[in-house]
This record gives C-alpha cells, structure tokens and sequence, in this order.
C-alpha cells in the first residue's frame, strides 16, 4: 500500500511541479506578497481535491479523463470540460517544451537544442507505455523535490526570513482557488487515466495528504524566497535563477538540471492525458500518437514561455473554479 501510495503521489507532484512551477514564474503569477493565507488554502483545497478525484477514478476505474468528466459533471458539461482539458494539456506542453527550450539558453545553447531534447526523451518514455511513466516518476521526482527545498531552505537561513504569517495582511487570500482550480485540471486528466490502476482507499490518502502537504510546504517556502527579489524578478525568464545567480556555478547547473527534469515530468504527465484520450479514436500505439502531437505542438513553442504561463494559466485558473467546485461538493451531492 506505501509502494503504490507513493508511486501515485509522485505521479500527482511530478503532475504540477513542471516548468511553471519549479521556475517559480506560476508560484509569482498567482501569489507573491501577502499570500501565506492563500498557500494554506491552497493546501487544504489539493488534498481534498486530490482525494475524491483519485476515490471516483477507483471507485469507477477510469482509464481515460473523460470518463471521470462524465461522472463528476454530467455527460453535456463533460464535452465542455473535455475539449478545455484537452487544449489545456495542449498549451501545458508547449509551455513544457518551451521551457526546456529557455532552461538551455541557460546554458548559452540554442532554445531549439532544448526543444528537441526533451521531444525525444519524451517520445523514448512512451514506448515504455504508462508504466515507463510511472517508473521514471518515482526514480527522478525525489531527487527533484530534495533539490529544490534544499536550495529554498539554504537561499531563506542565509537571507535571515521569517515564516511567521500575519493574518491581518492576507488581501491575496483569494488566489487559492484559481491556482488550485489551474493545477487540478491535469491532474484530474492524469488521474482519470490510471483509475483502474489504483488498488485500495489506502493509496489515496497517502498519494493526496503527501502530495498537498509537500506542495503546500515548498509553495509557501519559495514564494517567500520569491518576495525579497521581487524588483528583479522582471529581469528573468526563470525566477529561480534570480535566487541562484550568488551562488556556486556547480550549485546553478545542478538546479538547471533539476529544473529540466521537473518540465519534463510534466510535459510527459499532460501528453500522457492526451495520449489516452486520443487512443479511444486512434488506433495506434502510444509513442506513435506522442510523436505525431509533438510535431504538431513543437512550432507554437515560438510565443515564448513566460508569456505563454501569463496568458493562459490566469484564464485557465478562472475558468476551472467550476470544476474544483463540483469535484469538492461531489460528495455531497451525490449522497443527495
């Protein structure tokens, strides 16, 4: 039950902490200052959510996200839902993709470099099938989540903050909902396709109280590492390298490393969603239908990653408050 408990809440973490987030450029599009009340609401909302929508992935055993979209919305308001998912997978990959493309740069290596890296690792992952997913998940995102919150932890002793959270000035308290409403659309869709996978209600509660509490913690630490740089963090495409840019050149290229593998979680997460959706129409296997989506995507990845997270994640957020809605009260209703 902890092997498989932990193996969905990496798959869950590895969901959310892509590009967007693990550059901080996300974290600072919804919270920055006054956010601490948001964070844990933030928390709290994930676990929930998390929580019923992996027990009616089980309870139903869902194979792709549709089938879950059915059940927790109905069948007229799951079309709606159907076509936003799938061009919310879409746009998440290009916004991957275009991160491995600026994570590059870093590098001082050509942004198409990047890009047509990560295409062919995540081409090589799907000829592994869901399982090659799973696996890799579980291999590289405890690595990536040590990586992270040691630098967060070191970067906030050597500048002295404070985690105190004065409630009096918590204006911002609302963004809760739409970064909870934003991240809980790919992984209702990566859910949704590993339903019949899940064995017990013991794999859910571990996957979804590990997952909110982790999240909830790293989310609250970097966005108060965020906030002492906030004069600069226009200057860069990825904050993080604003909090790394005093430190040891070895300490820069282990978080780019880092940083790479976080977008590439991600990006193979959303195509993952996409990919199941697709092989209920498309009878090919599914490397081959990643390879042709990825050919497709690979030219919109010119509009430039941070513009594409500040366009399309605050729209995306709105939009979804519906959906965190009727997953949360699902419970309810449904006794009703």
């Amino acid at each position: 039950m902890w092997k498989s408990g932990m193996k969905w809440m990496f798959l869950i973490i590895g969901t959310m902490v892509g590009a967007g987030y693990a550059s901080g450029r996300e974290l600072w599009q919804f919270f920055g200052h006054e956010s601490g009340l948001a964070i844990i609401l933030f928390t709290i909302l994930f676990i929930c959510a998390v929580a019923i929508t992996m027990k009616v992935s089980y309870a139903n055993q869902t194979k792709n996200y549709y089938n879950l979209l059915e059940i927790l919305l109905g069948t007229k308001i799951a079309r709606f839902y159907d076509v936003l998912i799938f061009f919310y997978l879409m746009s998440t990959t290009v916004i991957m993709i275009a991160g491995s493309g600026a994570t590059f740069e870093a590098f001082f290596l050509s942004k198409w470099i990047g890009i047509f890296f990560i295409i062919l690792f995540i081409i090589l992952i799907f000829m592994k099938g869901i399982n090659g997913v799973l696996t890799f998940n579980v291999a590289v995102l405890p690595l990536l989540m040590v990586g992270l919150l040691s630098i967060l932890v070191i970067y906030s002793l050597d500048e002295k903050l404070t985690f105190m959270i004065k409630l009096d000035h918590q204006d911002n308290w609302m963004a809760a909902f739409t970064f909870t409403a934003l991240n809980i659309l790919s992984i209702l869709a990566v859910l949704g396709a590993v339903g019949d996978q899940i064995k017990s209600n013991g794999e859910i509660i571990i996957a979804s109280i590990g997952s909110g509490l982790i999240l909830g913690f790293t989310s609250y630490l970097y966005n108060n590492s965020l906030i002492q740089i906030s004069e600069i963090i226009i200057l860069y495409e990825i904050p993080l390298f604003a909090i790394l840019k005093n430190y040891p050149d070895y300490t820069y290229i282990i978080m780019t490393v880092l940083l790479w593998f976080a977008i590439f979680t991600t990006a193979v997460s959303s195509v993952l969603g996409i990919v199941t959706r697709l092989a209920r129409f498309i009878k090919y296997n599914m490397w081959q239908i990643a390879c042709v989506l990825l050919f497709i995507l690979t030219p919109l990845t010119k509009i430039g990653f941070s513009t594409l997270i500040a366009l399309l994640y605050p729209i995306y957020g709105i939009v979804n408050l519906y959906l965190l809605c009727a997953i949360l009260l699902f419970p309810f209703y449904k006794k009703i």
